[in-house]
This record gives C-alpha cells, structure tokens and sequence, in this order.
C-alpha cells in the first residue's frame, strides 16, 4: 500500500512512524513534511493552503497511484479535501468539510452544544469589535476571547482584566490579525479546572476512545504565558479514571457523533475533544477535526494495533469490530521552540545532537528542514522530544534528559512538563 500523509508538524511525523510499523504499508509520501520526516517518506513540496494546493495534491495522489491520504492538518479538512477526493473515488481518511465545520468555526461550534445539550462553558458570539467591548462591562474575570476560525492553537487569549480582554478584541475584530474576511469572537467564561484531551476514533456511526492525555498549551512554565500549539503532553492522564472515562463518552463523546450525522454531517477521522473538568462537570472547550499535535506524539508511539487496519475500519462503518490495543507504557513529549514563538521567529539555525541511543526516546520533527547534511529551524515548534516509560515520571526523565543533548541557537522549552501527574 502506497500512502500519502498530509501536513508538516510533529502529529504527521509520529503519523508516519506509525505506518512504518506497518506491514501492508509500502511507501509513505507527506505533503510538505518536514527535516526528520524526509528520513521515512518521501516529501512533496506543496504549500498548503497556497492557490490550487488541493489539485496538486490530487495531481499527485493520481500520479504515485497512492492507495490512501491521511489528512494530519486541520487547513485541507476545512477547505474540504475529503469532499474533493471522494468524488473521483480516491480513499482519504479524514471528516468531510460539513463535519469539520467542529474545528473550522468555534461559533458553530458553540451553536452545535447548545442545540444538542452538550455542556460547555457560557458564551456569547460577536463581529462588532463596539458591542464586544461594551459586552465586557458586564463580564467577570479572567474570561477567554477567542477567534472564530483556524489559528494554529494561536487564537485563544486568556484575559485577566478589561484591558488585556480589549486588546485581544481589537487585534482579531479591529487589526484582522487571523483574517482578512468579517472575523467573529467568542467571549466565553472562564473555568478553573483540569484540561484533558480524549481523542476518539470515528465511522460516522459510532466511536472508540484513545487513552487520555493532558496537553501543556501555555509557553511559560507553571502554565503562564500566551497560549501555544501545545509545549508538551503526557499519556495517560490518571485523573481520567475508567468512571470518568465513561461519563466522557456518553455525555459528550457519542451524542457528539450521534448529533453530527443527524445533522448530515457524519463525521469520519479522528475526533479530538478538548475538555475542561469542573468541581461540578466536564465541559467542552473546543473541538478539533483531526489528531492534536502534540497529543498524537504521546498516543501514537503507545498503540499497538496496526493504524491501517483502524483507519479502514472507520472508512467502511466498522469500528465497533475493532479491538484496539495498547501499549502499557507512559509517554511524555517536551516540545523544543524556537525564540520568539508563538509570534514571529528566526528560522535557518542548525540542530545538533539528533542522534539518540535509547529506542524508547523518539525525535519527532516539526519546524525543521535538510540543508545538505544538516538539518535546521523551519518553525515555531521545532521538535517534539518524546519518550516511553513505565509511568510518567520514567517517560519524563528519560524526555528531559534527550533534551539537555540536542542544541540550536534560540531553543527554548518548558521544564515542567508532567507537572501536572507530578
């Protein structure tokens, strides 16, 4: 089998790792990949989201006769690529772009809970940068402003105080910083509580649970600074019991799925589900349409079943039949930056120390690129440094201890990944 994974971050290399594990796989491509992932596939230099990028995509999807695409990244999901290769028949494993509307829009989102009683923080949605404002004046803190649409993990700002809260309205509704179109936000309450990240394998009809994880998306050790892609996760999250577990599933996961296909819009990939637990409840956050990234660094070096047999079973309605196993080790990732993300940085800085003994530590790659021999920046987030363990704290030590051997010029990272379990 010839397969083709689309995106450029960590999530497509721990994606590809995965499928060389693979015996029905034979040859993995990846557009646009990455440095490390040119190690294990063969990448195609197409920029997503660039005009005409779907029909180069499919271009070459015909040309290399590729058997299946794998959608990593939430843009081609969005823009409907799966809608455009099944109608000439090409297998592709990803929602449509009516059921990746969940990612694609968070007033839709929004919209999408209320009207199927799943339980998420309170909100209220506006255009008008005036009346967000004035909206304030009634409004507790800390509150979230968040941006409608795709942001890389960038549109979500956590605002202690009027100021902060005017300043995020004015930059996404006033400055356009996201989009040049007619941006929404969302003002939604802030909850205090423990983040977690359920993923879930869908078919349209029905769903299996990943293991938990928890991500680290603020920049700043003890959780401060803006909002990121994520600086690191860890898996399995223990305050995620099998009770816990369960009550995920039948309040939010599956009257999920089961309200999307209702709805027309059957979702079929991977479901991520970003949630919030409360002293009272779980709440839902936000959803994504595909693997999280960096959660798929820590679930995907854990599975044992072969991913291809999984992604054909949620591509022909047949989940349920699947037993997925797992590996019982833990696995924590610590992301390497570089100076200056989340906002603007400098790229082209070699990476040293790459080659590591311990098979149960893996370089995952994201912002980097060959120049030559050498492999360099291309990014934000640079690396996904992830290791197996017997528990958290195994996975951790052996995470950090890769990572005091790799160096680049601007490299930062988070110390305290895990802290949360520790």
């Amino acid at each position: 089998m010839r397969v083709l994974v689309i995106g450029s971050g960590g999530r497509e290399h721990a994606i590809c790792y995965q499928l060389k594990q693979s015996k029905k796989v034979e040859q993995i491509y990846a557009i646009p990949g990455n440095g490390g992932l040119a190690k294990i596939a063969c990448c195609l230099n197409i920029n997503l989201g660039e005009e005409g990028y779907l029909k180069k995509i499919k271009e070459v999807v015909n040309q290399e006769k590729i058997d299946l695409t794998i959608v990593g990244s939430e843009t081609p999901l969005v823009d409907g690529i799966v809608d455009y290769f099944k109608k000439d028949g090409l297998k592709i494993f990803g929602p449509q772009k009516a059921a990746a509307m969940i990612e694609g829009s968070k007033a839709f989102a929004k919209e999408f809970m209320v009207r199927h009683q799943i339980p998420t923080p309170r909100y209220k949605i506006f255009e008008d940068a005036q009346k967000a404002i004035k909206y304030l004046e009634e409004h507790n803190y800390p509150l979230v402003v968040k941006y409608d649409g795709l942001a890389a993990g960038k549109g979500v700002f956590i605002c202690q105080g009027k100021e902060e809260a005017t300043q995020a309205i004015d930059d996404i509704l006033v400055k356009k910083i996201f989009s040049q179109d007619n941006p929404k936000i969302i003002i939604e309450d802030f909850e205090e509580g423990e983040e977690i990240s359920l993923l879930a394998f869908c078919d349209g009809q029905d769903a299996i649970c990943l293991p938990s994880a928890r991500d680290h998306k603020r920049l700043l050790d003890g959780d401060k600074g803006p909002n990121t892609g994520g600086m690191g996760a860890y898996s399995p999250f223990p305050l995620v019991d099998d009770q816990l577990l369960k009550k995920i599933k039948e309040e939010i996961l599956l009257p999920t799925v089961a309200g999307l296909r209702n709805e027309g819009r059957a979702y079929v990939g991977v479901l991520y589900l970003g949630l919030i637990k409360t002293k009272e409840e779980v709440k839902v956050l936000e959803y994504n349409a595909r693997l999280g990234d960096p959660e798929a660094q820590v679930l995907l070096p854990r599975l044992e079943t072969d991913l291809i047999e999984i992604i054909e079973a949620c591509l022909e309605g047949r989940i349920k039949e699947i037993k997925v196993r797992w590996r019982l080790k833990s696995c924590l990732c610590v992301v390497l930056a570089s100076s200056g993300y989340p906002e603007t940085v400098k790229k082209g800085k070699e990476i040293e120390g790459l080659e590591i003994e311990d098979n149960e530590v893996i370089i995952f790659h994201a912002g980097t690129r060959r120049e030559g021999d050498k492999i360099v920046t291309n990014g934000g987030r640079v690396l996904g440094v992830t290791a197996l363990g017997e528990d958290i704290l195994e996975a951790k030590e052996k995470a950090y201890q890769a990572v005091k051997k790799i160096n680049f010029e601007g490299m930062y990272y988070r110390c305290d990944i895990g802290r949360n379990y520790a």
